[in-house]
């Protein structure tokens, strides 16, 4: 039987192409792949973030519309007009991110959708929040359990706790990662940088993520290699000069990094660095697996979840210790870093793939509409395996 075209719209992020954040980079690579299937996608984007971008993009149409650009106000506001814009859509689907959007997720039920809404990892952990958001934070997780469709999760560690503290099934699906990688090294020369000889981090530059716990630690090791800190963060100047006063003059602040940029600087890197300790999947990690990166996290559930048996990772208890100990070894032994290399593909070929993951949504999206009973990700790529 031929499952119908579906009108979706996804809502919540800053918009596409993807140049911010991980949602970003969800919708965008989602959103391509159904639209190449036939369906009719459509992406809100905020205006000020999307002021070159014309109607559609990768076959996704495209629509940008204000907010109040403010740390606490800039996504509500947006995610509401994106909402009332998109009660007059005749959605099948509405796709949210973020829970701090749960209040509105259950707005275009009213009009016959179904909605989902992916929380994303522990929000409310996050330093730039202070108590009153904190608390807002704590309150949209429960909210979420009422007011979505489907909650999803993106990381096991995630969907586990939404079962114990709320007794809600989400459903967990893992974000993906492409192969980029490229053998050009034109543009290191941009930041003095040779291949093989500087450790990456990539991330918002937020407390957080971490970024003085890495500095503080490469500061500790003995090395001519270089540290390099690609990302940037609206909202977090203060962290921004407390990360540069740290850095000796081995650390490279690039910024934001896109593109070309982003594939060379990402695939000629000797090792891959996550240090944020708060739960759930970093779309980053995934994509420095896809580069064939060597990789080292910190040890919370959902970075070793991610990684398997194909990275390393840290000690969470005296993270800087524990991290200037494992980049000191990981420098010595280049063969191991060599050997780890050759792994992490292989990861993302096997279980964190764009592909699959987009049929799996398909076919969520098809159950949700026709009012079937879900599967987990898991089984269905067990049964697509099956088939193979």
């Amino acid at each position: 039987m031929t499952e119908q075209v579906l009108k979706i719209a996804l809502i919540g992020s800053r918009g596409i192409p993807a140049r911010y954040s991980g949602f970003e980079t969800f919708y965008e690579e989602l959103g391509s792949r159904l639209a190449d299937r036939g369906h009719a996608v459509t992406c809100y984007g905020r205006s000020f973030f999307q002021r070159k971008i014309g109607a559609a993009y990768r076959g996704i149409r495209i629509v940008s519309l204000p907010s109040i650009p403010t740390k606490h106000l800039d996504t509500i506001t947006h995610t509401a007009l994106s909402t009332v814009h998109a009660l007059f859509g005749q959605y099948d689907i509405v796709f949210y991110c973020i829970v701090g959007n749960s209040p509105l997720a259950w707005l275009p039920r009213v009009s016959g959708a179904r909605t989902l809404l992916n929380v994303d990892g522990e929000d409310w952990a996050r330093e730039k929040w202070g108590c009153t958001a904190r608390w807002y934070q704590k309150l949209c997780e429960r909210i979420a359990t009422r007011t979505a469709n489907v909650v999803i999760a993106d990381a096991h560690v995630i969907q586990e706790r939404y079962a114990r503290d709320f007794g809600e099934s989400a459903v967990y699906v893992p974000y993906g990662a492409n192969d980029r990688r490229t053998s050009t090294t034109v543009g290191l020369d941009k930041w003095n940088l040779s291949p093989r000889e500087y450790i990456l981090y990539v991330g918002r530059l937020v407390p957080e993520n971490r970024g003085h716990v890495l500095i503080n630690a490469f500061r500790r090791v003995n090395t001519d290699m270089k540290l390099v800190i690609v990302g940037d963060a609206p909202f977090s100047a203060a962290y921004k000069r407390e990360l540069r006063a740290l850095a000796d003059d081995r650390v490279v602040f690039t910024g934001y990094a896109f593109e070309e940029d982003y594939d060379v600087l990402s695939s000629h890197a000797y090792l891959y660095v996550q240090p944020s300790q708060v739960e759930g999947t970093r779309p980053a990690l995934l994509d420095q697996l896809g580069f064939g990166n060597c990789v080292l996290v910190s040890a919370n559930m959902a970075n070793r979840e991610v990684i398997g048996d194909c990275g390393f990772s840290f000690a969470l208890a005296d993270d800087e210790r524990s991290l200037t100990e494992s980049l000191r070894t990981l420098i010595g032994t280049p063969e191991t870093v060599a050997k780890f290399r050759q792994r992490a593909r292989s990861r993302i070929e096997n279980y964190y793939n764009w592909d699959w993951i987009c049929d799996f949504y398909e076919d969520l999206f098809h159950r949700l509409v026709c009012k079937r009973a879900l599967i987990s990700y898991d089984d269905h790529l067990g049964s697509a395996q099956e088939r193979q």
